[in-house]
């Protein structure tokens, strides 16, 4: 009997299933057989009267958008194909990315508090071979997805919102002046939006038959019986590389137990491990990683899955009528596993975004495009996951990523906070990362030689080309901070295209997080 059927086969939900029909949709990724996605089609005909100005497909993130857009007076219909009903596992995210909530009003600082369902401090980055680092105030509250969602709801429904539960997307004809949905019931809409997930129908036909650039596999528990420990690990190495990936763990403390996961970065070659295979690591390094035994614990539930990303993101869909956000859009970094994080820091810009393209009736694919636009500080986290990738039949030091790590974490560090802090939540901003690669490079040239032959010439090339529009974002984030105000008095077209201008500027350069 495998250690996953030992520690899995009694848990409620049956995750062996679940764990067995995501290997299996991971083998048809790495192998290309994907089944061809046709959801959209085009329409030349007009549509006519529509009683929705967006419908929204995918309610767990969605849920956010639509509340904001129902309680600003615009008609929303919101579909899930469940019951709307968060997950029992906590989203972690940092006290300062949670705040755009009440920022944006869609919660009361109040009700905030009251989905913070545990909170710790402070946080370990470790590397095999290198000291620990530790943080304050990083990915460190966990929040109750069940009691989130189910105030947005009353929210939403307040705001004159339509939920339609148990309800799947199936199709869309998209004409010039609105958009079929076909559902049950049938729905005509100005705009579509697309918050079904990395796996997506639409994206998937967008993107056709492409393979994912790179993808995070992870896999965890959470569980009680490890012993007391308030801290939490964002990033810790201890193993060399095996199978051809390098380990990474974090664990933190949850309101149930403790919430451990292993992950790691690879491509989608087809002979990559599965997800079952994976998870037999983590049971097989689990107690060194927290020094217990397994037959001490009592697991609660398991947490696996795999997350494709692509170097061409945020993805712009060419139909017209139709936006994705969130990680449909790919609209986080290759280093992040998206979600929560990920769609809270954009959702301030996507609801004025869109609020504004309903206003104008920018909803062509170029005006919607604008929408989602190309991030410099996005791309260049591209060479970061590259060089935690190990190829198949590439061959390096075992220990070569871990060196890598603890020598630049290490550097980041002694830079100080502002150097460390917005990397550690996915934001890249040029100047920090400029210092980084100065200090770096004239410390440790030796390091920077060995990364050369392992993520190649054209991909580091490629990296200088985003490192170079990072610089120029950067520059020009500063001005357009100074411009924004007087973009009020332009007429809606022109102030639509300028505002998605800015954004991309302040985005695109991690200004945002400045704010």
């Amino acid at each position: 009997m495998s250690l996953n059927q030992t520690m899995l086969a009694n848990l409620p939900g049956h995750p062996l299933t679940g764990l067995e029909k995501l290997d299996d949709l991971w083998l048809r990724y790495r192998t290309g057989q994907l089944p061809e996605a046709k959801v959209i089609q085009i329409a030349a005909d007009p549509l006519g009267e529509v009683e929705w100005d967006v419908v929204i497909g995918g309610g767990t993130l969605g849920i956010l958008l639509a509340v904001g857009l129902a309680q600003r007076g615009w008609r929303v219909a919101l579909l899930e194909r469940g019951p709307l009903r968060g997950r029992e596992q906590e989203w972690n995210i940092s006290r300062r990315e949670l705040s755009e909530l009440t920022a944006l009003g869609l919660l009361t600082e109040a009700e905030l508090e009251s989905v913070i369902a545990s909170e710790y401090n402070p946080a370990r980055i470790q590397f095999l071979g290198g000291d620990p680092i530790w943080v304050r105030d990083v990915l460190n509250v966990g929040v109750d997805p069940v009691t989130l969602l189910e105030m947005l709801k009353v929210k939403f429904i307040a705001a004159a919102g339509q939920l339609l539960e148990n309800t799947s997307f199936e199709s869309a004809w998209v004409h010039p002046d609105g958009v079929l949905v076909k559902a049950n019931p049938p729905l005509k809409t100005r705009l579509l939006i697309d918050a079904m997930g990395h796996f997506s129908p639409l994206a998937r036909q967008a993107r056709g038959s492409q393979r994912p650039d790179g993808v995070c596999l992870v896999v965890g528990t959470c569980a009680e019986g490890f012993g007391a420990n308030e801290t939490g690990d964002l990033m810790v190495s201890f193993t060399p590389l095996r199978h051809q990936c390098q380990y990474f763990w974090e664990a933190f403390p949850a309101r149930d137990g403790r919430t451990t996961y292993l992950f790691t970065y690879l491509d989608a070659d087809p002979r990559r491990l599965s997800l079952s295979d994976l998870f037999e690591e983590y049971w097989q390094w689990l107690p060194e990683y927290q020094q217990v035994n397994l037959d001490q614990l009592t697991v609660k539930r398991a947490l696996f899955g795999f997350f494709p990303c692509y170097r061409r993101s945020p993805l712009r869909y060419p139909w017209g009528r139709t936006l994705a956000v969130g990680d449909s859009s790919g609209s986080q970094s290759p280093l992040s596993f998206g979600g929560f994080g990920a769609m809270i820091r954009h959702l301030g810009r996507l609801l004025q975004g869109i609020e504004e393209a309903l206003a104008s009736d920018c909803l062509g694919a170029t005006a919607l495009g604008q929408l989602q636009p190309y991030q410099p500080n996005l791309s260049v986290t591209w060479l970061f996951q590259r060089s935690m990738t190990v190829g198949v039949e590439q061959t390096i030091p075992e220990q070569q990523i871990n060196g890598m790590l603890a020598t630049i974490f290490a550097d980041m560090a002694g830079l100080g906070e502002a150097t460390l802090r917005p990397f550690l939540q996915d934001v890249v901003q040029f100047p920090a990362l400029a210092r980084t690669l100065w200090t770096t490079s004239i410390k440790h040239p030796a390091l920077v030689a060995k990364l050369i032959p392992q993520v190649g010439v054209a991909d580091l090339a490629a990296w200088l080309g985003h490192y170079g529009r990072l610089a120029g974002y950067s520059g020009l984030a500063t001005v357009a901070k100074l411009l924004s105000p007087a973009s009020g008095v332009l007429p809606p077209v022109q102030r639509y295209y300028t505002h998605r201008w800015l954004d991309a500027l302040i985005y695109g350069s991690g200004k945002d997080y400045d704010a």
